[in-house]
């Protein structure tokens, strides 16, 4: 057993108090009344939570190799010896082990990792070939959420009369979302002979994914002078109105013109608060890329956020084959993949993220 272990053991003492603490806070009624207190230190309790549960078993690991160690020391008989010298071995790997786990879980995180996330997702060069890969990306995210047992909403989506989707923005509810579908953000590349090619000739058409942290506590103010409110009917495929009344809603945001749509909703009310939700996560998101870019004078370095003009994937029909080119990494199974199993991808980058942020460390 290394000392590093035990200085690891102390480093994060505080962190497991902390959890401690937080623990039996959340469950005081005071503390529960108010809900936005309650988020906060649910969050923060989230966050570590596998911290504080390496630390105890790092500790439990440590007691009972140091206590083998003791009986070693006092026992003559041979073959209680080999015994105890075979337990102090196990111990000493799981101890390896745990130790390079809590090294992992030392490094900086994204703050936002434990965050439900907002998905947009939109097509781009391929026309309608495009508007058919992104409701492919809907269902394949879909899947994924289904897996993982995460809940999805559909806040807003813009079809097109063949099932297409023009653009889709989609909440993804559940612990830690944002921590992995964050690395979906890109250029995702489809290569395919669509079916209104009589040649047969393959053709190449993208679409984007956006990904960001829904946010609920902003260090900016949103002024009402600054927004412009619309509502409008709720329309499905080809424009056909699915409510008779003006639920949907559709909020500008005048100095950046960012707009922002929902009419997931029966309720204009409902729509209103979770059209004003995704606009402060895009606002988050924009102040977060200025403050980025003043500090950092190469943003490609950071692995952990996705460059949003960057091809990450490609999905290759023909070879039934789909290669991420952040890391290389290629699967076969391209059925797969589409049913949602995007696992080996976001594994792949959580590792490289983490590589590389251990040799810096």
């Amino acid at each position: 057993m290394e000392n590093i272990s035990k200085e690891l053991l102390q480093k994060t003492e505080k962190s497991k108090v902390r959890f401690d603490e937080l623990t039996n806070l959340i469950s005081r009624p005071e503390v529960i009344a108010d809900n936005r207190e309650w988020k906060k230190l649910v969050k923060e309790r989230n966050g570590l939570e596998d911290l504080a549960n390496a630390h105890e078993k790092l500790g439990e690991l440590i007691e009972n190799y140091e206590n083998c160690q003791k009986d070693l020391s006092k026992e003559t008989d041979p073959e209680m010896k080999a015994l105890f010298e075979t337990e102090i071995a196990d111990l000493d790997e799981k101890i390896e082990q745990k130790t390079e786990e809590i090294k992992i879980l030392l490094l900086p995180k994204d703050e936002n990792d434990e965050s439900n996330a907002i998905l947009e997702i939109r097509s781009a060069a391929g026309g309608e070939e495009s508007a058919l890969f992104c409701m492919e990306l809907c269902r394949m995210y879909s899947h994924y959420a289904e897996k993982k047992h995460w809940r999805v909403e559909y806040i807003d989506m813009s079809e097109t009369e063949i099932g297409g989707v023009k653009e889709a923005t989609i909440m993804v509810k559940g612990k830690g979302v944002y921590a992995r579908l964050k690395y979906e953000s890109g250029v995702h590349r489809v290569q395919r002979v669509p079916e209104t090619e009589s040649q047969g000739r393959i053709h190449t058409s993208t679409a984007t994914v956006a990904v960001l942290p829904e946010v609920e506590d902003v260090d900016f103010e949103i002024l009402d002078k600054d927004l412009r409110i619309d509502t409008y009917h709720s329309g499905g495929a080809g424009g056909q109105n699915v409510n008779k009344v003006e639920t949907a809603i559709r909020i500008t945001y005048l100095p950046l013109n960012i707009v922002v749509t929902c009419q997931d909703e029966r309720s204009q009310l409902k729509n209103k608060e979770k059209a004003m939700n995704i606009l402060k996560a895009k606002l988050y998101d924009y102040y977060e890329e200025q403050r980025r870019s003043t500090l950092e004078a190469d943003r490609k370095s950071q692995v952990g956020r996705g460059n949003r003009n960057e091809r990450i994937r490609t999905y290759n029909y023909p070879q039934g084959r789909v290669t991420d080119h952040r890391t290389n990494l290629s699967s076969y199974d391209l059925e797969g993949v589409l049913e949602g199993d995007i696992d080996q991808f976001i594994d792949a980058m959580i590792l490289k993220e983490r590589t590389e942020m251990l040799a810096k460390a």
